[in-house]
């Protein structure tokens, strides 16, 4: 007799085991060298939600991206410092500041993107391009998921979902 139930549970539990060797491998692969622009690679993935967002407190920042406010803080003085973000005065608040993307800081942005991109490109060579579609959506629906799971459920890069009829995602 086949159990629906049983079947699902399995797979939940494999992929569970999954995510954490994922996460081992992003790990392994944020510390290998790479480009003499890449200085902290921890801290140019804030960029992409400055650039995202627009303008933020430094605050917002550590709420979007789910990181404690001390080492969102390490990260941006690095990023200041590397001339990749500027502080500018907050238009409602004369005594905060918000983040802003330096043209330097959206051409170190693209340039770990392409690097991103080069890697799964040759990682994901010999794969079928429905797999590679297929992969992509569900991750996209799984990170949605999981971001949605958290206190504060602004993901600071949501993937772009759009639900299709007979509840589909693509």
């Amino acid at each position: 007799m086949h159990h629906p139930r049983a079947d699902r549970l399995a797979e939940v539990a494999t992929l569970s085991e999954q995510l954490p060797r994922f996460m081992r491998l992003v790990q392994a692969l944020k510390s290998q060298p790479s480009g003499p622009e890449v200085r902290d690679r921890a801290a140019l993935v804030l960029l992409h939600p400055l650039v995202r967002q627009g303008p933020i407190r430094q605050g917002t920042l550590a709420e979007l991206v789910h990181a404690d406010p001390s080492t969102v803080s390490r990260h941006v003085a690095a990023l200041v410092e590397q001339g990749l973000v500027r502080r500018v005065a907050d238009e409602s608040d004369g005594r905060a500041n918000r983040l802003v993307v330096t043209d330097a800081g959206r051409a170190a942005l693209d340039s770990l993107r392409a690097e991103r991109t080069a890697h799964l490109e040759q990682v994901t060579a010999n794969w079928d391009p429905v797999d590679l579609a297929t992969l992509t959506t569900l991750f996209g629906r799984l990170l949605d998921d999981l971001a949605a799971g958290l206190p504060r459920s602004t993901d600071p890069s949501p993937t772009e979902r759009t639900t299709h009829p007979a509840g589909e995602h693509r």
